[in-house]
């Protein structure tokens, strides 16, 4: 078991979310930022769908009930296991009884948390994330309380249970610079009405910056740019089917990026959608920060999921081996 000690109602359990529902309304939802819950489960030893833990209000902090293996990624705040300061994006082991405390990034938005064994609650419709906007997986719905006592699963071998290490995605150190200056690019693809758009609207929106509102939550994000983006002919468009990176175009003109909760259909004109594999950076951008789009071809984007899948794999298949070498040679890892 691990307790909460603080946190807040936008903290909540998630994994990678619900495939192949969405033709019954059920969005995909899952983590924000999948990425870097894949990384903490990886460093753990746990599969890549286990539950971890999306922090978003802090300081947060939880108590360890058993001794365990965590991993804390996501944005680069100050990471503390009782007095002792972690770093970001690494592996810790917690005797029972300490309390581990994550405080707001300095950069990025949000913190996982994954445990040795993963959060062991039963799944809904075959996932354990929580979906706010319906009310259902994670905790009975809702976001992690004061007090909350969540169990763990049965950590799988003891391959990687010792020793330190650390790893991080190849792009998020010019991810982190991003949003230091505050603007962050992410690609897209040409979305189903990309072409019915003014030829200065499509001009704009790959050459202006387009500032997340503070409407902005795990279904989507509003954005303000200086021009309004609009289409050669207005027309009433039938309510169509829609996924996580759909940016849409409403009649005042500024854009509407669908996330993690996204609706499943909506009736707007899509301009554009942003790649599979930069979605998780906008999992780490905060309102106020502003977005760059990058036109990008499909090809450019099925390699670049490619590429992020397969340092995923070898990730997962290293690290044993690693644990194992050193374990045999008498030395932690490093």
């Amino acid at each position: 078991m691990i307790q909460i000690m603080t946190s807040g109602a936008v903290n909540l359990i998630q994994d990678e979310g619900r495939h192949g529902y969405m033709h019954l309304g059920v969005c995909t939802g899952g983590a924000m930022d999948s990425l870097s819950l894949r990384y903490a489960n990886a460093l753990v030893g746990n599969a890549p769908d286990a539950a971890g833990i999306e922090i978003v209000l802090f300081p947060f902090k939880v108590k360890f009930e058993r001794d365990t293996v965590f991993a804390c990624t996501g944005g680069d705040g100050r990471i503390e296991l009782d007095d002792q300061v972690l770093a970001p994006w690494w592996r810790g082991h917690a005797k029972a009884g300490q309390i581990l405390t994550l405080h707001r990034p300095n950069r990025g938005l949000r913190q996982y948390l994954a445990v040795s064994g993963g959060i062991d609650i039963a799944p809904v419709l075959g996932a354990r994330a929580t979906d706010l906007k319906s009310g259902f997986g994670g905790l009975n719905g809702r976001g992690l309380k004061r007090l909350d006592r969540l169990p763990l699963g049965q950590p799988h071998g003891d391959t990687i249970a010792t020793g330190s290490l650390g790893c991080i995605p190849k792009a998020l150190p010019g991810l982190l610079r991003q949003l230091h200056r505050g603007c962050v690019t992410v690609r897209v693809i040409p979305a189903a009405e990309f072409s019915e758009f003014t030829p200065d609207s499509i001009k704009q929106l790959f050459t202006s910056p387009w500032q997340v509102t503070a409407d902005a939550n795990r279904q989507g994000y509003r954005l303000q740019g200086e021009h309004s983006l609009s289409m050669t002919e207005r027309r009433e468009l039938l309510s169509h089917g829609i996924v996580p990176g759909t940016v849409q175009v409403p009649p005042a003109g500024q854009p509407i990026i669908q996330l993690a909760e996204a609706n499943t259909c909506g009736g707007y004109p899509k301009i554009a959608t942003v790649i599979e594999a930069d979605l998780w950076r906008l999992g780490q951008v905060p309102s106020g920060c502003a977005l760059r789009f990058e036109h990008v071809d499909i090809t450019t984007a099925v390699t670049a999921l490619r590429e992020q899948t397969n340092d995923l794999q070898a990730l997962n298949d290293n690290l044993p081996l690693m644990a194992n070498r050193r374990r045999h040679a008498g030395r932690p890892i490093s």
